[in-house]
């Protein structure tokens, strides 16, 4: 008799998506799967996110209920994802990857050099903030909470003249036509894992681990080790100024290319590297872009950032 694979995931509208879009995928190659929704201190809490700690607070609660047996899967945005592992937990599959880009969406501007000298842009993330800063220091850099319905409900009630959001849930959520520009990975790096799912299994759960695995794709897979190692390696956290981006360079998809920079919280300093290496060793590739990164250092701008939250 098949067993039922229990699929744990948040319950937001883009949660819900992603886990729906596993369900399925699992369910066309013949798997029976029920969806478990499950509250997580990033649902719950009313502050930011930096005064939770940051680390996990999408995760945590998923992870625990994988680990007690009472789910069977576990689907994470990946840049939700700490870097830390979990002693159980294995990191089956990463499906294919979407968009990779963040989004400028604005009501009255036609992207970000059309925004005023002082114009408001609402960012959760010290990634883009940063980044933002770099580009436009005259920018009002505005916090802001909530689902993508939320977001943009408070664009629409002018509480902001711009708002920054990744351009893979807007996607999925059928928001496309909402967005105003995809900001280039020249102006704008993604966060770690940016655009890709996670499905995590308990270790020695032969049977969830090789169903999940059918939904990997090994480019997608080598991309986020890559990035996750760079992140690792700087113990940077999913709150710090860092991005990166890794990407196969050839047809075959053999070689990858990473770009990652780490920047003060002020986007005044902005440490850049980029290196290349093979599809077998893009962990390595991101623990060395770390390390250059550190000594040019980054060390540094994370920990001054983190203090100034």
């Amino acid at each position: 008799m098949v067993k039922k694979l229990r699929l744990g995931t948040r319950a937001s509208a883009l949660a819900r998506w992603q886990a729906e879009w596993v369900q399925a995928e699992l369910q066309r190659r013949g798997h029976e799967v029920e969806l478990v929704l499950i509250t997580t201190t990033g649902d719950t809490h009313i502050g930011g996110l930096e005064s939770t700690g940051g680390v996990g607070v999408f995760t945590k609660e998923i992870q625990r209920a994988l680990l007690a047996n009472e789910v069977d899967i576990a689907v994470h945005s990946l840049k939700d994802l700490p870097t830390e592992p979990v002693a159980g937990l294995a990191l089956a599959a990463v499906p294919i990857r979407a968009v990779i880009e963040d989004a400028l969406i604005s009501v009255r501007f036609n992207g970000l050099a059309a925004l005023p000298h002082g114009g408001r842009i609402g960012t959760g993330s010290l990634r883009r903030r940063a980044q933002l800063l770099h580009l436009r220091p005259d920018l009002r850099i505005l916090g802001i909470r909530g689902n993508v319905d939320t977001r943009l409900s408070k664009l629409d009630a002018d509480e902001y003249d711009a708002i920054i959001l990744a351009h893979a849930g807007l996607q999925r959520l059928g928001w496309d036509h909402r967005v105003t520009e995809v900001l280039s990975t020249q102006s704008m790096l993604p966060a770690v894992g940016q655009g890709a799912l996670g499905i995590e299994t308990r270790v020695g759960d032969r049977a969830a681990f090789e169903a999940a695995g059918a939904l990997n794709d090994r480019p997608s897979h080598a991309a986020v080790l890559a990035e996750r190692s760079l992140l690792a390696e700087l113990r940077g956290g999913c709150l710090a100024p860092v991005a990166a981006w890794a990407r196969p360079t050839t047809n075959d998809g053999l070689l990858f290319e990473m770009d990652a920079v780490v920047l003060s919280a002020d986007g005044v300093q902005r440490l850049h590297v980029r290196g290349t290496d093979t599809i077998d060793e893009v962990e390595t590739l991101g623990q060395r872009l770390a390390s250059e990164l550190i000594e040019l250092g980054a060390s540094e701008l994370i920990t001054s950032a983190r203090s100034s939250n």
